[in-house]
């Protein structure tokens, strides 16, 4: 949100604050007359002190819906906490446990730690105190502490506390940390003040000074470790924005480290000590206003301290925020955008504030302060360059005027740093971001910066690194306005992992592994491609545009062609390399798409698929996009299963537009496979390896994975060992974060029905599926689960279920029931989506069979009731292509009548469309209504 916006909000009267006076002297009335230590007394103080603390937060809360103002909020929360924490104190104090002549042991200090330390509170945030006892102590220390812990805890608040002496304090900040932060953000709050003045003393004496590199390192590492499992990256879709990168943790680190190493009390006081400036400290201000804000309004909003901007409360934080829908863009997006614009700008702080440390500190750290090698003075010229130099390690620019006097460095420094394998330097950060201006339609037209730039994003070995550092420092977005446009760009759905421009840094990323030898066997047809590819250039900048126009209201593949055809002579692409990558751009979702729900061994798909594709320089640039741009969604997404869907798609299409000289034949790969499988079964007697692959038809030897083919054969030979009727076979899959299971059956017309709806029964979320049949009548079925448990073993103890499950409903022995799946945990994560049902019933795309495509909200259960329906409009399903796309499901179904002909009749094919579309809309009742209507 704009300054503007929250400045353009109504106001309301400013926060009201109960002092502690007014809450004891409140306290004492209730009281008057009646034992102070009596179980009414204390029923009666507590109830007073709910009813206070009920209504700072209902103030704070409206002040923060009128003004938007975070921080101030959190200090509101955080005084209400003091004064009522003073108040009960005072309570205990003089009217539980007086003492008429208190000796030096009877002495108590109360001190507010940690982030409460800092003088600000969310509303779940934890309470976290010290209360600091003389050396000597007597039991009134313990009950005074204990009074008052209970009484915080009965109004439900969550207390950290520590009790020690000024001596334990000091001791123990020694040598631990976590202490000696907590410490460091001692606040008085009540009590004895010599106690706490003492503290402060000695910790300032004694701890502080010489240790300011030791507790410099611990912070760093502390945060990297931080940044590590929260994924490392500041622009996942849902983040944390407490603890995770860019959050508000990140800007207390900042100020712990300025408060140890500069000696400071507030983050303002780090503008006098030549740390921020005073722009960069407003930066500092609004940045912690904004997620303080977010913070407060998500604990308001959920009722509790959670720190996740998880999908289902997004929605709701933009409109309490007030973020509209916009120009193309939803509300949840916009909001989600100035979230991650903010938490970028939290990292450029990180970085200015490391510039400052490395100086003082004489310890360089890099751009997102890790300790880098020692720091060596001087400057070390570059051969044949003026205007730059390595300084430390790391490329600086050769004078103040650098920029000024030639814009071109602003693109061509980079360049540099890539070819030299260094970091840039700090001085030659804040340098870059005070020439902004410089980078305007001149820079950007301008042939020698354009080449650089070129030169940078098709350097495999750098430039992933440096297209990140470029846009970190907002280069790339202003060099590129097109991709200015996507930076923070977050799409709302639960498919994308990151953030557009994130994305897209990652994609190219992808190519550079696989340009310096990496990924090949996760990749091994691109590897075989690779080198048979005229300009492999157009790949990089195929995939740096390909999504580069999301958040517009057109299509954006269409839209980002047109950018591509702009940018391309911009880099020195001729005509015909410009046309390569446009078409590339608009159709970089084509492969995926029909790989992923078409039947590739019909031969019309790979017909249709080559009309498009028209040329295998084409087919084999698509085939690597792809790869690449699935492997940079998120953790997990590219699987070997979507892998052998890609590939078997290729070879069906390389054929058709070579002529038929295909170096490798459908036959040859079919036998390929088949060779991979006798060795991985060599302990298996030869004949009964011959038999064995003579059972699957040949499209299950192009489409099945050769683990998933090992995972079979085992389990067929085991049930055929058996005399076994039914199988099932599991394999849960960690890094992926799914569940495999395998069912081996005679061929049932529900089965597929069946199987959906146990493993709704089981609360399991289906994303994929393939389904075979064998020469003998059988089916081989494989249904791909996200993962829920954390466990291997509670994954396998779910899918065993399935299995069991799956077996007595075939046996009759149970039935699922009509409203399957209507409480699921995963339906409600879906409740913030809406996507429009649509169905398709088609007799172009097949030659042999009418082909369903169903596409949707998906929803536990969704895939046994389409299943069912399609059963109970007595059509069989000859192949089925499931997917499932974050929260959209996209199932796509070939089926014939039960004369294994296509549905001809319009009538019956607008039943189909009907009923179907009934099951999105309404479920399995009124898809019944439909179909027997």
């Amino acid at each position: 949100m704009q300054l503007a916006e929250i400045d353009a909000r109504p106001r309301k009267p400013a926060f009201q604050l109960t002092s502690a006076e007014t809450i004891l002297g409140d306290i004492r009335r209730l009281v008057a007359g009646q034992d102070p230590k009596s179980a009414a007394s204390r029923s009666m103080v507590l109830q007073h002190v709910r009813s206070v603390l009920a209504d700072a937060r209902a103030g704070a809360e409206a002040e923060l819906m009128a003004t938007g103002k975070g921080t101030r909020c959190a200090m509101n929360l955080s005084a209400a906490e003091d004064e009522i924490i003073r108040a009960v104190h005072h309570f205990a104090v003089r009217d539980v446990y007086p003492v008429d002549n208190p000796s030096g042991a009877e002495m108590i200090s109360i001190a507010a730690v940690g982030g409460y330390g800092r003088g600000t509170l969310a509303p779940g945030s934890d309470i976290d105190l010290l209360f600091i006892l003389p050396y000597k102590q007597t039991p009134w220390g313990e009950q005074i502490t204990e009074y008052i812990l209970y009484m915080l805890w009965d109004l439900g608040q969550k207390v950290g506390h520590a009790v020690r002496s000024v001596d334990d304090c000091i001791r123990m900040a020694r040598s631990d940390m976590t202490v000696r932060t907590a410490t460091l953000e001692a606040r008085y709050l009540t009590g004895d003040r010599k106690l706490f003045d003492e503290l402060v003393r000695r910790f300032e004496s004694e701890i502080m000074p010489k240790t300011g590199p030791e507790f410099i390192a611990a912070k760093m590492a502390e945060r990297d470790e931080r940044h590590r499992q929260m994924g490392n990256t500041r622009y996942v879709v849902e983040p944390n924005i407490k603890d995770g990168k860019g959050g508000l943790r990140d800007l207390h680190a900042l100020f712990w480290i300025g408060k140890y190493f500069y000696r400071v009390k507030s983050s303002a006081e780090l503008v006098g000590k030549g740390v921020l400036s005073a722009e960069e400290y407003r930066l500092f201000q609004r940045a912690e206003d904004f997620l303080w804000a977010i913070r407060c309004n998500l604990h308001f909003l959920t009722g509790r301290a959670d720190e996740k901007l998880t999908f289902d409360v997004q929605p709701d934080l933009a409109q309490r925020l007030g973020y509209n829908d916009r120009a193309g863009m939803l509300g949840v997006e916009r909001f989600m955008k100035r979230y991650f614009l903010v938490a970028k700008d939290v990292g450029d702080l990180t970085r200015i504030f490391c510039t400052s440390l490395e100086f003082d500190h004489a310890k360089p750290l890099d751009m997102v302060g890790r300790v880098l090698a020692p720091f060596k003075r001087g400057k070390v010229p570059i051969k044949g360059e003026t205007d730059f130099v390595i300084e430390g390690g790391r490329l600086n620019v050769a004078g103040p005027e650098v920029f000024q006097k030639d814009p071109r460095n602003l693109i061509k420094g980079f360049m540099l740093a890539g070819r030299h394998d260094a970091h840039l330097h700090p001085d030659a950060i804040k340098l870059i971001r005070r020439s902004f201006k410089l980078i305007g339609h001149d820079l950007r037209n301008d042939k020698q910066a354009n080449a650089w730039f070129l030169e940078i994003l098709t350097a495999p070995t750098y430039v992933e690194r440096i297209l990140r550092q470029m846009n970190e420092a907002g280069v790339l977005g202003r060099f590129v306005p097109e991709f200015g446009k996507i930076v923070a760009l977050m799409q709302f759905n639960m498919y994308h992992h990151y953030t557009v421009d994130e994305h897209l840094i990652r994609a190219v990323g992808v190519m550079a592994d696989i340009a310096n030898g990496g990924l090949r066997e996760q990749l091994p047809l691109t590897h075989e491609l690779l080198p048979h590819l005229n300009d492999t250039r157009l790949l990089y900048v195929a995939l740096f545009l390909h999504d580069i126009a999301k958040g517009r209201p057109e299509d954006h593949s269409i839209a980002g062609a047109r950018v591509a055809r702009r940018f391309c002579p911009r880099l020195g692409l001729d005509p015909a390399e410009t046309d390569t990558v446009s078409w590339l751009v608009e159709h970089h979702l084509l492969m995926s798409e029909i790989a992923q729900s078409r039947d590739i061994q019909d031969p019309e798909t790979a017909r249709s698929f080559a009309d498009v594709v028209q040329s295998p320089q084409r087919l084999a640039l698509l085939m690597i996009l792809t790869a690449c741009d699935i492997r940079a969604v998120g953790p997990g997404v590219w699987t070997g299963w979507k892998g052998s869907l890609l590939r078997a798609l290729y070879y069906a299409t390389e054929p058709l537009l070579s002529g038929g000289h295909s170096q490798v034949t459908q036959r040859d790969r079919i036998e390929a496979a088949k060779t991979v499988l006798r060795g991985a079964l060599s302990a298996w007697p030869a004949p009964e390896v011959d038999i064995y692959l003579g059972r699957h038809y040949d499209h299950y030897w192009l489409r099945a994975e050769p683990e998933l083919q090992v995972e079979h054969a085992r389990m067929i030979r085991v049930a055929d060992q058996a005399g076994q009727m039914f199988a099932g076979s599991i394999r849960v899959k960690s890094f992926e974060s799914i569940t495999e299971v395998s069912f081996y059956t005679p061929d049932h017309p529900r089965l597929l029905s069946l199987i959906a709806g146990a493993c709704t029964m089981a609360d399991a979320s289906i994303i994929g599926a393939q389904i075979f049949g064998t020469r003998d009548g059988r089916a081989v079925d494989t249904f791909r689960l996200r993962r829920s448990f954390t466990s291997d073993e509670d994954e396998k103890v779910r899918a065993t279920r399935i299995i069991d499950t799956v077996k007595q409903l075939l046996q009759g022995k149970r039935q699922v029931l009509i409203d399957l799946g209507k409480e699921s945990r995963h339906n409600k994560r879906l409740k913030p989506f809406t996507l429009p049902a649509q169905v398709a019933v088609s007799n172009t795309i097949s030659e042999k069979f009418t082909v369903i495509e169903v596409m949707g909200l998906d929803r536990t259960g969704l895939l046994h009731q389409l299943t069912r329906q399609i059963s109970d409009l007595n059509l069989t399903i000859g192949s089925a292509h499931i997917g499932t796309y974050g929260e959209k499901a996209v199932d796509v179904f070939y089926v014939t009548d039960l004369t294994g002909h296509k549905i001809e009749s319009k009538s019956r094919q607008k039943k189909i469309h009907d009923a179907l579309l009934a099951v999105f809309q309404g479920g399995d009742e009124k898809a019944a209504k439909v179909a027997n209507g």
